[in-house]
């Protein structure tokens, strides 16, 4: 028998995370009518929380359930789904070892999706916080860059307001056109 991952026949139906009673009549090495009468014959340590039966719409919907065309072969009675309680149950049910080992294996199967869900579910808090987190930053940047803006404009005027004080020192003022007194000592020309 090929290994089977067991995570890939745990279904969800009605919001709870279930096994299929083929599946784990596969896994125990039974078969499927042999495990539900086990269930019936113990039907006290099955409660509606732990094992119920699938509708006709849940069967026809879902994607686990394909009906084979071989005479013999399509759905005489609706599957039980088993919740991980159920699963546990079923050992106390079958009293084999392979039903023990098999078990144990299903347990850990159930705890590693459940891990996994917790592992996303705090991925997905954590994204959450980041995005707010990237939004506020963004908003900063904003109000960042419009005061960049304000405070580049402000230079611009008083560096403009500079070149026109320049500007207007260096406008040369008209020469006095008096002839100047020459400088310096008199001297006698005699001759």
């Amino acid at each position: 028998m090929e290994p089977i991952r067991i995570e890939s026949l745990i279904y969800e139906i009605r919001g709870q995370k279930v096994m299929l009673d083929r599946d784990l009549a596969k896994l125990y090495g039974v078969e499927t009518k042999v495990l539900n009468q086990a269930v019936k014959r113990n039907l006290k340590r099955f409660p509606e929380d732990f094992m119920f039966q699938l509708t006709n719409e849940e069967c026809l919907r879902s994607q686990f359930v394909t009906l084979n065309t071989k005479q013999g072969h399509h759905l005489k009675y609706m599957p039980y789904a088993f919740t991980e309680q159920g699963v546990a149950m079923l050992s106390s049910v079958l009293r084999s070892d392979t039903a023990i080992s098999i078990n144990i294996r299903i347990m850990r199967a159930f705890v590693a999706i459940r891990n996994q869900i917790y592992a996303f579910d705090h991925f997905s808090s954590e994204l959450t916080a980041i995005k707010a987190k990237l939004e506020i930053l963004e908003r900063n940047d904003e109000d960042n860059l419009e005061a960049i803006n304000d405070l580049s404009e402000d230079i611009r005027q008083e560096i403009d307001t500079i070149y026109q004080a320049i500007a207007a020192l260096s406008v040369k003022e008209p020469a006095d056109t008096t002839p100047r007194q020459k400088i310096g000592f008199k001297t006698q020309n005699k001759q």
